[in-house]
């Protein structure tokens, strides 16, 4: 199958390569030319501009997006919106609000241009292990988009999840349930690490354990045995962790649907809390209960500058 790929990235160009190892002409534009160079001494089609790659592709075109939920994607899907054709399909394959889907559905229908929402899961190792893939769209147009799901896949590993915006909304919770497993895990090695067995403990060792016949054996178990192999108890990795937003809608649906949460919108939280943001929040309690029942408080190690 012939398909336009947009954004070579992490994820792009590994996607790029998996399709041409599974006989697609693949046809690649990236802002960075290098990339697009990279990518066509690995067998891909280099194009230089978005007028290029249409004119590129054959009709019916089919053009996969794989950039950065927001300004990067609507403003290549906008720009492509004036030079496609009735019959062509784009499919976003970034991590979208699936509410944007819908819009986007509606405004590209309206030119009678097709669109297709991916959420796509596997990271860095997508291209070896395949990639998790929800979608949602027009069942036709999905279908015949279907020989490129199936190269980029592993066995099984894709689903047609209903109209736009679906495959989207699949992947949001599936992130979210992703911030819960990962909090558990997190809490689970920090108390192993703050207990009088720590010193006996090779945590490597009891992740590659938990990950033999355990119930709670994963692959992410399997990548926190990767990274105890590297660094026994992490001591070059500052406690920063960052969010990409599926989390936040996915509280947010949760909220908008009246559906209990408590678990994924801790392990949210709790992503907050490790930015130093919750810091004042703890002094501030720490010297309520100074102030209301002679608690004692702790002196800071350092004086804090004061923020202007």
């Amino acid at each position: 199958m012939e398909l336009g790929m947009i954004g070579l990235g992490r994820m792009g160009s590994n996607m790029a390569k998996r399709l041409i190892k599974g006989g697609h002409r693949v046809f690649v534009y990236d802002r960075t030319p290098d990339k697009v160079k990279e990518a066509a001494r690995g067998g891909a089609r280099g194009v230089y501009s978005h007028e290029e790659l249409v004119n590129a592709l054959k009709p019916s075109r089919h053009i996969w997006i794989m950039l950065p939920a927001g300004k990067p994607t609507e403003d290549t899907i906008e720009d492509l919106k004036g030079r496609l054709k009735k019959g062509d399909t784009v499919i976003d394959g970034g991590n979208t609000h699936y509410k944007d889907d819908v819009r986007r559905a509606g405004e590209l229908g309206a030119a009678g241009i097709n669109y297709a929402d991916a959420g796509v899961s596997g990271g860095i190792w997508g291209l070896k292990e395949g990639y998790c893939l929800m979608y949602g769209g027009d069942p036709k147009v999905c279908k015949r988009l279907e020989p490129v799901f199936r190269t980029l896949a592993p066995k099984e590993g894709y689903l047609y999840c209903g109209p736009a915006g679906a495959g989207h909304f699949v992947k949001m919770v599936h992130n979210g349930i992703e911030y819960g497993m990962m909090a558990a895990y997190g809490e689970g090695f920090s108390l192993l690490e703050n207990s009088g067995y720590s010193q006996h403990l090779d945590f490597e060792k009891v992740a590659h354990l938990w990950n033999r016949g355990s119930v709670i054996r994963s692959w992410l178990l399997e990548l926190a045995e990767a990274a105890f192999k590297k660094d026994r108890r992490l001591e070059s990795i500052e406690g920063y962790v960052e969010d990409s937003g599926e989390g936040r809608w996915t509280v947010e649906q949760a909220i908008e649907s009246a559906v209990p949460l408590p678990v994924i919108g801790l392990s949210l939280f709790g992503r907050f809390g490790s930015r130093g943001g919750a810091d004042f929040s703890n002094r501030l309690q720490a010297a309520l209960r100074n102030e209301f029942g002679g608690h004692a408080v702790r002196k800071a190690r350092a004086v804090r500058k004061t923020r202007k």
